[in-house]
């Protein structure tokens, strides 16, 4: 047992350690910006989206079912994960100027939220130009509800999201649910359907601009449906 006596042996066993140490950050690191443990999401159906209930703003609120938001003219809308966020407020004002284009189309321009906490919706208002709306039951973020939690943190897709709405001078807070994820839906009007559907997949994982107003060109209002038979 003399080798428990050499200095060395514990130096080499203390070295093999912290080696397999590192070496398990370093895969957990690695597998965690892989989409191995993201959240797989469900594709939702328009009679899904349809029998969702919203909740106006206003003092008096008004509870009406979803597909009147898109039923004559098609819609785009966006489902903020935070409104405090501020990637989520730079996605909004992505959206936001897309409304020229989208007014010319007809198109309305329309956002949710899953709580109305204190001022929030309020400070919000600025980055979005579309009414604002409460899903309460949080089904505009299902049918399968995915949330990121802590992992979010060590995506190194997340920190350059965060670097990127900084340069672009976001800010926000920290106030409210901010681990379920959000989206963005493009809805034709009538039974047209789901024309576009982009699922965050992770904190800051705006939609592309570009395939929003793509989508929204392919929305036929009602008006022009039922002109064209």
């Amino acid at each position: 047992m003399s080798f428990l006596q050499d200095p060395s042996f514990f130096t080499m066993g203390m070295w093999s350690i912290g080696a397999g140490a590192l070496g398990a950050a370093a895969l957990a690191l690695l597998l965690a910006n892989t989409d191995v443990f993201l959240s797989t999401s469900q594709k939702a159906t328009l009679e899904y989206l349809e029998d969702i209930d919203l909740k106006t703003l206003e003092k008096e609120p008004r509870t009406f079912k979803a597909k009147e938001l898109w039923e004559k003219n098609g819609a785009v809308i966006m489902a903020v994960r935070r409104p405090g966020c501020f990637l989520c407020r730079e996605e909004a004002a992505d959206l936001s100027s897309l409304k020229p284009k989208l007014d010319e189309l007809g198109v309305p321009l329309y956002a949710v939220v899953k709580e109305q906490i204190r001022t929030e919706v309020q400070d919000f208002q600025p980055y979005f130009k579309g009414e604002i709306f409460l899903d309460e039951k949080k089904r505009f973020y299902g049918p399968q509800r995915r949330k990121m939690m802590f992992m979010g943190f060590v995506r190194l897709g997340v920190w350059y999201n965060f670097f990127r709405a900084r340069n672009g001078g976001f800010s926000g807070n920290l106030e409210g649910e901010g681990f379920i994820l959000g989206g963005v839906f493009v809805v034709g009007s009538g039974k047209q359907g789901i024309l576009l559907e982009h699922r965050e997949k992770e904190f800051g994982d705006k939609v592309n601009p570009v395939s929003v107003l793509e989508a929204a060109r392919k929305i036929q209002p009602q008006t022009s449906a039922a002109e064209s038979k």
